[in-house]
């Protein structure tokens, strides 16, 4: 059975490696891999190709090639979309049924909740 993009988005999003290239990327838009890596002093530039790879194969990011050099941007419309939709949905139902509870809880009285600590 094959993941959803859903989840490949979240796996993608899972390292805090990857979480630091996406952030240099929607801070500075489209970069080459080098300027990326010298973004990064954790790891080296293998590794941050290897994290380069898994964003790209999860749909998280686009690359594009201009001669010997690789230019990545995010991929907005890629899986991360449907990570963000199904974030949206739940943290919605959340919302409404915090809402709804509130709605329907009992209203208190100051007065006797400062009598009951006091």
């Amino acid at each position: 059975m094959r993941p959803s993009t859903e989840s490949l988005a979240f796996d993608a999003l899972s390292d805090g490696v990857r979480r630091q290239i996406l952030a240099i990327l929607s801070e500075h838009g489209e970069c080459t891999v080098s300027e990326i890596t010298e973004r990064i002093d954790s790891v080296g530039r293998t590794t941050v190709s290897s994290h380069l790879r898994v964003l790209r194969t999860s749909g998280v990011v686009q690359e594009r090639k201009v001669g010997r050099y690789r230019y990545v941007r995010l991929d907005a419309d890629g899986s991360v979309r449907e990570a963000l939709d199904f974030l949206q949905r739940i943290m919605t139902q959340a919302a409404d049924e915090l809402s709804a509870s509130a709605s329907t809880a009992e209203p208190r009285d100051p007065f006797e909740e400062k009598l009951a600590v006091g």
